[in-house]
């Protein structure tokens, strides 16, 4: 489980595809590699990712070809910056939303409007994620926790601050870009709890009552 808020941008050091999956290495800054231990979770670019080694101030990952297929990870290269946050810790203060790196979808950058010193990004999304979108609402992008201010057709708006832009890779997207989309976890259970559930009807015997056990 992760907060949405980055901690560090890495920057991709090997991509290596084989047996249909990809050995991703990303070099972290060296306060945030301290205490790095195979096994654990991170979230790189939002998606969750399990290390499965650490050596030379560097982390690998397996992504798996489901996480290929539906994340911007299929297209990753050396040199690329990425998004990095570790796993939720017992007392870790809770400033983003439950973000869980299981990506639902990618999204691309339509528009990027200055208003102030903020931006205004306009995403579009798959339409079968944009009922779990709601104004007010949260949602992560690229592994980045960020208010949606508005719905309209099949996209979204987030404004992004100048401080998410300097922490984070958001601020060298531009329009035709891919991002990651997560829908908030708890949208996504509101809307299974509001499709109703039909009871199972038992099957029905060929003289046209219920199917009965055999007494014996």
């Amino acid at each position: 489980m992760f907060t949405g808020l980055v901690q560090c941008v890495g920057v991709v050091t090997s991509v290596d595809m084989a047996a249909g999956r990809l050995r991703l290495g990303v070099a972290l800054p060296p306060d945030n590699m301290q205490g790095i231990a195979i096994g654990e979770s991170i979230a790189i670019d939002g998606v969750c990712l399990t290390v499965v080694s650490v050596n030379n101030g560097s982390c690998e990952f397996d992504v798996v070809g489901e996480t290929l297929r539906k994340t911007t990870l299929r297209s990753a290269k050396v040199e690329n910056p990425v998004n990095a946050e570790r796993a939720l810790r017992v007392g870790d203060l809770m400033g983003g939303h439950f973000v869980t790196g299981h990506i639902d979808g990618l999204g691309r950058v339509e528009k990027v409007e200055r208003e102030g010193g903020d931006l205004l990004y306009t995403f579009h999304s798959p339409p079968e994620l944009l009922p779990e979108i709601a104004p007010k609402g949260s949602i992560s992008i690229n592994g980045i926790s960020l208010t949606v201010v508005n719905v309209v057709d099949h996209a979204f708006t987030c404004t992004v601050i100048p401080h998410t832009l300097n922490a984070t890779t958001l601020g060298d997207k531009s329009p035709g870009d891919l991002v990651n989309l997560e829908t908030d976890v708890l949208a996504k259970y509101v809307r299974r709890a509001a499709v109703p559930v039909r009871p199972s009807i038992p099957p029905k015997s060929e003289e046209g009552g219920e199917r009965r056990g055999k007494g014996k």
